[in-house]
């Protein structure tokens, strides 16, 4: 879908709602409702939201690590298992 397609005023809907949530929920759609002319708010379906909500906070975990990485605050795996296997004799 083109975005110019997507773009619809308050108006419409208003006038289209069942419509538009119908065609949202089929085809994944989202819309961009305009309010005197101006992009407002995003319609879209709660699979999509959730999707892109889980998107993010995988970029977020990759971003921190890559931080981390770069300022040198990590453990190579053979120092990572071995304070993993003290931790669980701890618990035991």
């Amino acid at each position: 879908m083109k975005l110019s397609e997507s773009v619809k005023p308050i108006s419409y809907l208003k006038a289209h709602a069942s419509e538009i949530i119908k065609d949202i929920s089929a085809n994944h759609k989202t819309f961009i409702i305009t309010q005197n002319g101006e992009a407002k708010v995003i319609v879209q379906d709660l699979e999509t939201y959730e999707q892109i909500k889980e998107s993010l906070a995988l970029l977020k975990v990759l971003s921190q690590s890559k931080k981390s990485l770069n300022e040198g605050e990590y453990k190579n795996h053979t120092k990572a298992f071995r304070d993993l296997r003290k931790q669980l004799k701890q618990i035991q």
